[in-house]
């Protein structure tokens, strides 16, 4: 159950209005995702929200579909349902195969793994990226 009231789509707040109108075409569907109708509650942070995810999650140096691969992982380790349905889907609409989700299933689950247990040794850092 949500704990702020949805935003109906149909909505008089021109601010509100604008934004689904540009979430509807940007991501070419035919109705707002409830995600963003709760944001919708505070206008000011749904603005935020959209114009911070339209400039990240479009296509650059990473394509499009490596980019939904990584938030689907980021959600499933932050136990995110919504967030896991809707990266799921998003993915299959951009070409993930039943076999890539798999691959990415056992990443996710082996680094979560590592990564707690890393943490619980409290391993100290010795291989460190190159900073350019």
């Amino acid at each position: 159950m949500p704990t702020v009231q949805l935003v109906d789509e149909a909505t008089a707040d021109p601010r509100v209005r604008a934004v689904f109108d540009d979430i509807k075409t940007t991501k070419g569907i035919s109705r707002v995702p409830n995600y963003w109708r709760a944001l919708a509650a505070h206008p000011e942070h749904l603005e935020l929200v959209w114009s911070q995810a339209k400039a990240i999650m479009k296509p650059g140096k990473l394509d499009l579909l490596t980019k939904e691969m990584i938030a689907l992982a980021v959600s499933i380790t932050n136990s995110c349902r919504y967030c896991i349905n809707s990266h799921t889907a998003a993915a299959q609409k951009l070409g993930m195969t039943p076999e890539q989700h798999g691959e990415l299933l056992a990443v996710v689950g082996l680094y979560n793994q590592m990564n707690k247990l890393a943490d619980a040794l409290q391993v100290e850092p010795d291989i460190l990226p190159k900073v350019e």
